[in-house]
C-alpha cells in the first residue's frame, strides 16, 4: 500500500475548497471547422489540445508546432520512460540516465520543464506513463501561459481521466530481461453524476545491462462528480514508487563510447535509487454562462528520492582504468499550485474573441542532503575498474561525509491574459501577455548562511493564422521566455563568489512559420514548421575575470520539421516525423564557441505504418532514425548516429487483445544518450515484449 500523503489541515480544506479544473469542459468554437468527439480510438492523431493555449483548440489553429503521442501508441512495446517515448519527435532528443527525466526540445535543455495536466512538475524523477493518456509537446517558448524556463519548450502529460461508460481493463505483460507486470484500469459509475477510475499495478524487471533491475509501482485513484449542472469536481490521487538500479553507462575513449559489451557496467551491486512521488489535483469549473467558464486548479505534489550510486567520472588510458565517485543523496520536494482562470468569448465591432485570463501561485520547497566519500588521512579511496573486465566487487566502503545540505524555498506570482481573435473566415490572431515574480531564498545548513534574490519578467506572444484554402492553415508567431537564477534545479549558492546569484534572467525568443493541412478528407494531418531560436543573453565568463559571470553569450537553433498522422486508406494509418536542425553556442567565453549542443543529431525522426481493423489480426512496423551527436558540449566525443526497426503483430476480439512487439529487430548496437563524455547510456539489444488486455 502507498505511503499516506501528509496534508496540513490548511491543505485539506483548500482541496476541498479551492479545487480546480482547467480544460474539464471548456470547447473553443471556431466556425467552419468540424471535430469529431468521437474520433477513432485507432487513429494516432489528437485534433484537439490544451496544451499549447490552455483552451479546448483545434490543433490546426495554434499558431506554433505541437507533437503528440498517445502512450498506447508506446506502452506495447514495453516502453514507460519520456526519453524512448518521444525518441523519434523531430527535433527531441533525450539526455537522460536512470537519475531523472531529461529531454533537449529543439537543442535547448528541457528537464525542467515537465508539466503534469498542466501543472508544473520539475522536480528530479523519473515519470510513469501508465496513468498517462498521451504525451504533449509544445514546440518552443511558452512562458506567457507557463512561466520560467521552456527555453526549447515544455512537455505535457495528460492523464488518464474517468469516463462515463467506459469499460475496465486488466493488462499483463511479459518478455525479455525478466519483464513482468500486471495492471488494472477499473472504472465504475455508481450514479449518474459521478464517474470514478483507478489505475494501479506493478512491474519488475531486470536489463541487459549486467546488475541492473527495477521495480515501479502505482496507485491512481480519480473522480469526476458533475455536482451541478454548472459545476464540475475533477479529483485525481496518483502515487508511484520506482526502486531501481542505477546505471551509469559507459565512458568514452579516444573520442567514441568504449569497445565493451553492451552489458558492461561499472557501478556497484549495492547501489539503488528510490523515487516515491505522490500527486494530489483537484479541479473545478463552473459554468458561469453559455459562453463563459470560470476555473480554479490546485496541485500538491512531493517527492522523496534517495540514492546511493558509485558512478563513471573517468577513463585514464595510462591505466586502462574507469575512474568513479561514491555519492549518496537524501532529496525530498514539495510543490504547491494554485490557479484561477476566467474564459469565454465575446464580440466587438464583428471580431470575435476568446479571452482566457489567469492568476497563479506557486510555492516549492526543496531540500537536498549531499554525502560523498570522504577523503584524506586514513580514508579509503573509491577503487578504479578495469574497463574490459570491471571487477563489480570492489566498492567503497569507507566512511561517507556530508557534501552539501540545503534548504531552497521558492515563491513565485503571475498573472496573464490571452485572446483568440477571429478576424473573418481566413484570418485568426493569438495574443498573449504575463507578468511574473519570482523569489528564492536558498541556506547553506552546514555554514548556517542564507542568500536570497527577486526576479521578475514579462513574457509575449503573438500568431497569427491564414486559412486562405479549407484545410490548409498557415500560420507565423513570436514568443519570448525567461530563466531566472535558481529557477532551474530550484536553488543558488549562498556565498558564491562572483556575481551568479546577482544576474538577471537568461532570455530566449523564438520566430516560426509553418503550415497545418488536413488531407485524403480530414483523415490525415500534417505539419510543416521552420524556426529561429536564440538565447540571446548567455550566462558565460568574463574572458579577464573569470569569477565573473556576463549575460554576452548566444545560443542559436535554426531548424525544419514535418510531422504527418492519421490514416491513408482503409485500415492503414501511419505516424511520424523529421526534424533537421542546427544547434550551436554562438558566442562564448568558456571554450564552447562554434560548438553544437550535446544530444543534439542535426537529423533525427520516425515512421511508423500500421494496418488495425476494427476485430481480427493487425499489424505495426517502424524505424527510428537518429542522427551523429556528441556527448559533452565540448564536442570531445562522438555518439554514432543510428536507425532502430521495431514492429508488433496481434489479435483482438471484443473482450480480448493479445499482441507481441520485437524491439530493435536487427539487434543494431546503438547508443541512446549521454549526460558526459564518461556517462553513455548503451541502447537496448534485441528484445521481445508480449501483452495480453482482457475488457469487461
Amino acid at each position: 500500500m502507498p505511503a499516506p500523503f501528509r496534508l496540513t489541515p490548511v491543505t485539506l480544506g483548500l482541496c476541498a475548497f479551492l479545487s480546480a479544473g482547467f480544460t474539464c469542459a471548456t470547447t473553443t468554437v471556431l466556425p467552419e471547422t468540424s471535430i469529431s468527439a468521437e474520433a477513432e480510438a485507432d487513429d494516432p492523431r489528437v485534433k484537439e489540445t490544451s496544451t499549447a493555449t490552455r483552451t479546448a483548440t483545434p490543433v490546426r489553429y495554434v499558431p506554433q508546432a505541437i507533437d503528440s503521442i498517445k502512450t498506447a501508441n508506446v506502452v506495447d512495446y514495453g516502453t514507460n520512460d519520456l526519453g524512448t517515448a518521444l525518441s523519434g519527435i523531430p527535433n527531441v532528443s533525450s539526455g537522460a540516465d536512470t537519475r531523472f527525466d531529461s529531454l533537449r526540445i529543439r537543442g535547448f535543455d528541457a528537464s525542467n520543464d515537465f508539466y503534469l495536466d498542466g501543472i508544473r512538475d520539475d522536480s528530479q524523477y523519473v515519470r510513469d506513463l501508465h496513468n498517462i493518456e498521451r504525451i504533449e509537446v509544445l514546440k518552443g517558448p511558452a512562458a506567457v501561459l507557463y512561466g520560467r524556463g521552456s527555453q526549447g519548450g515544455i512537455v505535457n502529460r495528460v492523464s488518464k481521466l474517468p469516463e462515463f461508460g467506459r469499460r475496465s481493463t486488466i493488462e499483463a505483460q511479459g518478455g525479455s530481461d525478466d519483464l513482468r507486470s500486471l495492471y488494472a484500469d477499473l472504472s465504475t459509475d455508481p450514479s449518474e453524476n459521478i464517474s470514478l477510475r483507478l489505475n494501479m499495478g506493478n512491474m519488475d524487471q531486470n536489463s541487459f545491462r549486467d546488475g541492473v533491475s527495477g521495480n515501479r509501482q502505482l496507485f491512481a485513484p480519480s473522480m469526476s462528480w458533475q455536482l451541478t449542472p454548472d459545476l464540475n469536481w475533477l479529483v485525481q490521487y496518483e502515487y508511484s514508487r520506482y526502486n531501481r538500479t542505477p546505471d551509469r553507462g559507459i565512458p568514452g575513449v579516444k573520442g567514441r563510447p568504449a569497445d565493451v559489451g553492451r552489458d558492461t557496467t561499472y557501478g556497484s551491486e549495492h547501489d539503488f535509487i528510490d523515487d516515491k512521488s505522490q500527486s494530489l489535483r483537484s479541479k473545478l469549473s463552473y459554468e458561469l454562462s453559455d459562453n463563459w467558464q470560470l476555473r480554479h486548479t490546485l496541485g500538491v505534489f512531493k517527492l522523496d528520492s534517495d540514492f546511493d550510486n558509485t558512478y563513471l567520472t573517468g577513463y585514464t588510458p595510462a591505466t586502462n582504468k574507469v575512474t568513479r565517485q561514491h555519492w549518496q543523496q537524501d532529496l525530498t520536494t514539495r510543490n504547491v499550485y494554485n490557479n484561477v482562470e476566467l474564459e469565454g468569448g465575446f464580440d466587438t465591432f464583428g471580431l470575435e474573441h476568446r479571452l482566457l485570463t489567469g492568476i497563479e501561485i506557486g510555492s516549492q520547497r526543496r531540500d537536498p542532503t549531499l554525502y560523498n566519500a570522504a577523503t584524506g588521512r586514513g580514508t579509503q579511496p573509491v577503487p578504479a575498474l578495469d574497463l574490459y573486465n570491471p571487477d563489480r566487487d570492489l566498492r567503497h566502503t569507507g566512511r561517507m561525509q556530508v557534501s552539501s545540505s540545503t534548504h531552497t524555498e521558492v515563491e513565485s506570482r503571475a498573472v496573464y491574459v490571452q485572446d483568440q481573435l477571429r478576424l473573418n473566415d481566413q484570418w485568426q490572431l493569438l495574443a498573449g501577455l504575463r507578468y511574473d515574480t519570482f523569489d528564492i531564498e536558498s541556506t547553506n545548513k552546514l555554514r548556517d548562511i542564507s542568500e536570497d534574490r527577486d526576479s521578475h519578467s514579462t513574457s509575449p506572444r503573438v500568431g497569427l493564422v491564414w486559412t486562405p484554402l479549407q484545410n490548409h492553415s498557415f500560420y507565423a508567431s513570436w514568443t519570448k521566455t525567461f530563466s531566472p537564477v535558481g529557477g532551474g534545479l530550484i536553488g543558488i549558492t549562498p556565498g558564491a563568489a562572483g556575481n551568479s546569484n546577482d544576474l538577471s534572467p537568461e532570455l530566449t525568443k523564438q520566430k516560426e512559420i509553418g503550415v497545418k493541412s488536413d488531407w485524403l478528407d480530414d483523415r490525415l494531418s500534417t505539419t510543416l514548421a521552420i524556426y529561429e531560436l536564440e538565447l540571446y543573453n548567455r550566462r558565460t565568463s568574463d574572458p579577464n575575470d573569470p569569477s565573473v559571470t556576463l549575460l554576452t553569450g548566444l545560443q542559436r537553433s535554426r531548424g525544419v520539421e514535418l510531422t504527418g498522422t492519421g490514416k491513408i486508406a482503409g485500415n492503414w494509418y501511419v505516424r511520424g516525423g523529421v526534424g533537421v536542425q542546427d544547434a550551436t553556442v554562438e558566442k562564448d567565453n568558456n571554450g564552447f564557441e562554434g560548438k553544437r549542443i550535446s544530444n543534439v543529431a542535426k537529423h533525427n525522426g520516425s515512421l511508423f505504418l500500421t494496418w488495425k481493423p476494427e476485430m481480427g489480426w493487425y499489424a505495426e512496423t517502424g524505424l527510428t532514425l537518429v542522427g551523429q551527436r556528441y556527448a559533452d558540449n565540448l564536442n570531445t566525443t562522438v555518439l554514432p548516429g543510428y536507425g532502430r526497426w521495431d514492429a508488433l503483430a496481434g489479435f483482438r476480439q471484443k473482450d480480448w487483445d493479445l499482441r507481441a512487439a520485437l524491439n530493435n529487430i536487427s539487434d543494431k548496437t546503438y547508443y541512446s544518450s549521454a549526460t558526459s563524455a564518461a556517462q553513455i547510456q548503451p541502447g537496448a539489444p534485441r528484445s521481445l515484449v508480449l501483452t495480453g488486455t482482457y475488457s469487461f
